[in-house]
């Protein structure tokens, strides 16, 4: 692949001269605009409305006139700023469609209306360029909501061609390389990630209702944990000592819980050394909660109220679509306990064995592979994965976890060999985690020390010893249940997003 830089990346039918050479034309532009004493690079400006909220005035109005009014309503004395995005010359008139991240308003630039010495300068204006135009709201005699200029300032001179050049650009990795160029020659783009910044501002409101404090905890850590994950490994030169880019808050929310909090969530960034596809990214975006006095049968219904009410408020409905399928979130949800659904899914019974070698004969006889370093646990989740997961479109609690692979989950009650663990799925995607916290520091350490174990025969996604969080739990936690939401994935159903990528602003790619 070629350098990012080169336009024969972006576009293979332009060389790099050619667009060198609309660069050039735009620079000798902006140099005939100073030379008539303008700024082609302006401190502000002030606007009277953003072009969504004028067009909403506009049409306020006409509907206070009436449809037979005469004179037409219109919404004078507008001043309006936004993006150029097209532009069209007929004679001595020219439309121009100006954009703000709150829509769209056409312009109309009438010679006699502004001027000839103004309508001259029109000449030096491009697509990208930002402008201030003065005006009245009406509608032509087309019908379309426009402002008619009486005068306009350029306010910022692009210098580069953006979305006329590109006409929707749809080359993947320039889109995700070049997000601001993806958003100006995809207006879409920006509105996905409008509604995903309303996901994490609906569940934050809908927590804080319920009495949860928001808190921060380290992005730093010693020692890796609260998660089945690879870390990153940073060094910090004043301690010369590595640390790790967290790979879940958990451990350290849990203490704020042994502190004397009651209900505690974190909305941040999380790191894992792990591969890329279409529902992973290195760094992502998570809400952990967790709730002193509750357990997971009792946290499994405010999941299912919260994301119900996250999704009905983002999306204005029970169901929506997502990827080809409608999805209806109307309560209640489907649950089913996790070894349940293989036998259901995948035809057999993992639940009737405890021994790795039969667990391993019996996947590969329902068609998954296992590799040699996964224990017991890891195989019924590598089932659960490639053959119940794919099943769940609609809303599907799986609960009821081996205890091999949760850790952090207290035993089953009436079953130690499995955890009260829980996960959400919706549109076969996993979309959260959650367990009665394990509270007891003599069994949380055994089960750090299996972990160790399991480090020792080759899983390198195995979890550490945490002496410091076992001195906590001594301390003494309260029954607590917490959750996890991956919200970079409830992002990708509330946009039907395919990728993970389409809804993380700047994802992480391969370096050219």
């Amino acid at each position: 692949m070629t350098d990012e830089t080169t336009p024969a990346q972006e576009d293979p039918r332009e060389g790099h001269g050619a667009e060198e050479e609309l660069r050039r034309h735009r620079i000798a532009k902006l140099e005939r605009v100073r030379a008539r004493g303008d700024e082609p690079f302006k401190y502000r400006c002030d606007r009277s409305h953003r072009i969504g909220e004028a067009r909403a005035a506009f049409e306020a109005a006409e509907a206070a006139a009436g449809p037979d009014a005469d004179p037409q309503a219109e919404l004078p004395g507008a001043a309006l700023a936004g993006r150029v995005t097209a532009r069209r010359v007929q004679g001595k008139s020219a439309f121009l469609d100006l954009r703000d991240d709150t829509g769209r308003i056409q312009l109309f630039f009438g010679e006699k209306q502004v001027g000839e010495e103004m309508y001259a300068t029109l000449d030096d204006l491009d697509i990208g360029d930002f402008l201030h135009v003065e005006g009245t709201v009406k509608r032509t005699r087309r019908g379309e909501i426009t402002l008619f200029a009486a005068g306009y300032s350029l306010l910022t001179k692009s210098l580069r061609p953006g979305a006329e050049k590109w006409h929707g650009l749809s080359d993947v990795e320039t889109r995700y390389r070049r997000r601001y160029l993806d958003m100006v020659a995809n207006p879409e783009v920006l509105d996905t990630f409008k509604r995903r910044v309303q996901v994490v501002s609906v569940m934050r409101e809908w927590l804080a209702a319920r009495g949860y404090l928001e808190v921060e905890t380290p992005m730093l850590h010693p020692i890796p944990g609260g998660a089945t994950a690879r870390p990153f490994i940073t060094h910090h030169n004043t301690y010369d000592r590595d640390f790790y880019l967290r790979v879940a808050p958990e451990l350290y929310l849990k203490r704020l819980i042994v502190g004397g909090f009651d209900r505690v969530f974190e909305i941040n960034r999380c790191f894992r050394n792990e591969g890329v596809d279409t529902r992973h990214n290195p760094e992502f975006t998570t809400m952990e909660l967790y709730e002193a006095y509750q357990d997971y049968l009792g946290l499994m219904d405010e999941t299912e109220e919260m994301l119900c009410h996250v999704i009905e408020t983002v999306v204005g409905g029970k169901s929506f679509p997502y990827q080809g399928h409608t999805i209806s979130i109307e309560r209640p949800w489907k649950r089913l306990p996790l070894h349940e659904a293989i036998r259901q899914y995948a035809g057999v019974d993992l639940e009737a064995t405890r021994d790795r070698a039969e667990a391993a004969r019996l996947a590969r006889s329902a068609g998954v592979d296992v590799d040699p370093t996964m224990g017991y646990g890891k195989i019924v989740d590598a089932v659960m994965s490639e053959k119940v997961q794919p099943h769940l479109v609609q809303p599907t609690f799986l609960y009821d976890y081996p205890i091999e692979i949760s850790p952090l989950a207290k035993k089953k009650r009436g079953n130690p060999a499995l955890t009260e663990r829980f996960q959400p799925f919706i549109a076969c995607l996993e979309v959260g985690n959650a367990f009665s916290e394990l509270n007891d520091p003599i069994d949380q350490r055994e089960r750090f020390e299996a972990q160790a174990a399991l480090r020792d025969a080759g899983d390198d996604e195995a979890q550490y010893l945490d002496e410091d969080f076992i001195a906590a739990l001594e301390v003494g936690m309260p029954p607590t249940a917490g959750l996890g939401i991956g919200m970079d994935r409830l992002a990708m159903l509330v946009t039907d997003s395919a990728s993970i990528r389409e809804v993380i602003l700047f994802p992480q790619l391969r370096t050219l």
